[in-house]
């Protein structure tokens, strides 16, 4: 993405985050993270990415629901925030990330202990 375009995602970003954190109101929307946003070149669609606290899979598709049937208010407020010939749709998508990289910490942890057993053993 050029520097323009993403100080773009940047900005919408920072403004989604503090329009969900203050002024969403939808009880399906917990605290959530805003991990990314990925813009198409033309502006006409965003994807964002979130994380939450808890990894749960009906908390997450509860999250997705409340965040996509608010999409259109969330449209409205970042409108009056960031000018843009074009405001983009919102698309939310939960960010893996995280937890996968959880995972991985997790794993190399169990490997490098049991390398240590090993080592100690010869």
């Amino acid at each position: 993405m050029p520097g323009r375009g993403q100080r773009v995602a940047d900005q919408i970003q920072r403004d989604l985050s503090e329009i969900i954190a203050l002024e969403l109101k939808d009880p399906r929307v917990g605290m959530i993270t805003l991990t990314e946003v990925q813009l198409t070149p033309d502006y006409a669609h965003a994807k964002v990415f979130f994380t939450t606290l808890v990894d749960d899979p009906e908390g997450i598709k509860n999250t997705i629901t409340g965040l996509t049937k608010a999409s259109a208010y969330l449209r409205i407020q970042l409108g009056k925030r960031v000018t843009i010939h074009t405001l983009p749709e919102l698309h939310f998508v939960y960010d893996t990330s995280t937890s996968r990289g959880a995972a991985l910490s997790k794993l190399i942890d169990e490997a490098n202990s049991t390398r240590a057993k090993d080592d100690g053993e010869d």
